[in-house]
């Protein structure tokens, strides 16, 4: 029976790139099936059947992967970085598949960082839509008061728009200092959230690392160092997502 799925999800299944980054390839005519160039994003594919290549490379099927990395401060979230820094993919060693981050971690931020070759997977957890908890916590200038945490449990207005209500606690305050230690929990993924939130309340960031993504946590991994989920985590975070839909 002909099994029909549209170009970009076969890429992204493949482990080749995310949805959006494969919808780039096509736009950019890096793709051929059958020996053609394909540049309609709404094409439609048979993955068991169709010849199908990315700059003249045969994709084939990869097995899914899916890694669990703390990131440490001063490494890029990207496969590649023109100025020649550290980037997330040099800390892994040993893996052959071609994996990528889900979603995005600043330079300067440290923590959670899942790292995946599925790529449907890794569209559904960086979709706000999911609502999928990201929890940061920040070490902040000063010492927000309750209506400044108030403001970002019900929104802040960036110049990107709203943000969505988040989760705001106080957790340590260092008036000695002046800086004071902040949980954060959001479900978006906007460029240096967190940090615009907290400069938009008077409190700009000191430091920050995302200690959780939904139930997966930190525990046990030190900076540098990454552990590959358990089927028991992969099929339970399917599952989270399934619930969300």
């Amino acid at each position: 029976m002909e099994r029909l799925e549209r170009l970009q999800k076969v890429l992204a299944q493949a482990g080749i790139a995310s949805r959006r980054h494969s919808e780039e390839l096509i736009l950019q005519g890096r793709v051929s099936v059958n020996g053609q160039i394909v540049r309609e994003l709404g094409t439609k594919v048979d993955p068991e059947k169709d010849r199908i290549e990315v700059d003249r490379q045969p994709i084939r099927k990869e097995q899914h992967l899916y890694l669990l990395l703390h990131k440490p401060t001063g490494v890029i979230t990207s496969l590649h970085d023109p100025q020649g820094r550290r980037i997330v993919t040099d800390l892994l060693s040993g893996i052959e598949e071609r994996v990528y981050p889900v979603g995005r971690l600043d330079y300067d931020t440290s923590g959670l960082l899942l790292l995946t070759n599925d790529g449907e997977l890794a569209n559904k957890l960086a979709h706000p839509s999911y609502e999928i908890d990201k929890v940061y916590r920040a070490w902040v200038k000063g010492i927000p008061d309750s209506r400044q945490l108030l403001k970002l449990q019900r929104g802040i207005a960036l110049e990107d728009g709203m943000t969505a209500p988040a989760k705001a606690k106080l957790l340590e305050a260092d008036a000695q200092k002046n800086r004071a230690l902040i949980e954060l929990t959001i479900h978006e993924g906007r460029n240096r959230q967190v940090r615009r939130m907290c400069e938009a309340i008077g409190h700009p960031v000191l430091e920050l690392s995302r200690i959780r993504l939904g139930f997966l946590t930190l525990d046990g991994i030190k900076p540098g160092a990454y552990r590959h989920l358990t089927a028991a985590e992969v099929d339970k975070l399917k599952k989270q997502l399934i619930g969300q839909q």
